[in-house]
């Protein structure tokens, strides 16, 4: 098992981080979240998880351990694969996921692009007892101030890694623009996990 990658950012593609290890670049499967915390150039270091298949070997990368428990312990639901389980975690970070599976909580559930009621249920049922234990507090992502300048970027990239269209991200970002703007009022720098699920929302409610 490939337990973390550690190393140069060489690129980042929208759902991906190539990371310079001894010479050779690992390509990494990242959610948007994970992604719009690492920068070309600067060190990053991922937590990971080796999905093998018969025609591939795919690394998949978290921002720390407990995101990669939760994937996996995701994929063990029928019918979710690692593509599926990391777009949840895309959308909400592991104690949200948490408190929805612990608190039936199919709307949120449903907000993951490729997630409807019936899925919802599935995964809530199949998945209660192995999740339960865990802590169920709030799990906001914070972004570090340098990520958080340009929340605009990094949202409407995450939208367009989670497989939107790119009117329908520039669209929800518009959406939630008055949000980061009280966020600034406030003193505070825009949080791009809130105002990502703050966006899914949106788009979930256009639909």
């Amino acid at each position: 098992m490939i337990a973390f990658v550690a190393g140069r950012v060489a690129a980042i593609a929208p759902d991906s981080v190539i990371v310079e290890v001894g010479g050779f670049g690992i390509q990494v499967y990242c959610a948007p979240t994970t992604i719009s915390r690492v920068r070309v150039g600067e060190p990053a270091k991922l937590a990971t998880s080796l999905v093998v298949r018969e025609d591939a070997l795919t690394l998949y990368g978290f921002s720390d351990d407990d995101e990669r428990m939760v994937f996996e312990l995701l994929q063990t639901a029928t019918g979710v694969g690692p593509r599926l389980a990391q777009a949840m975690l895309g959308v909400h970070p592991p104690a949200a996921l948490r408190r929805a599976v612990a608190t039936d909580d199919f709307v949120a559930l449903s907000l993951v692009p490729g997630i409807g009621r019936k899925i919802a249920q599935r995964i809530v049922l199949e998945l209660k007892d192995k999740l339960a234990g865990a802590s169920l507090s709030d799990d906001v992502v914070v972004l570090p101030g340098g990520d958080t300048a340009n929340w605009r970027e990094s949202v409407r990239g995450a939208l367009l890694g989670l497989g939107y269209s790119t009117r329908e991200a520039e669209d929800a970002v518009a959406a939630v623009a008055s949000d980061a703007d009280a966020m600034n009022i406030k003193g505070d720098r825009p949080d791009v996990g809130v105002l990502l699920r703050t966006a899914l929302r949106e788009l979930g409610g256009a639909r």
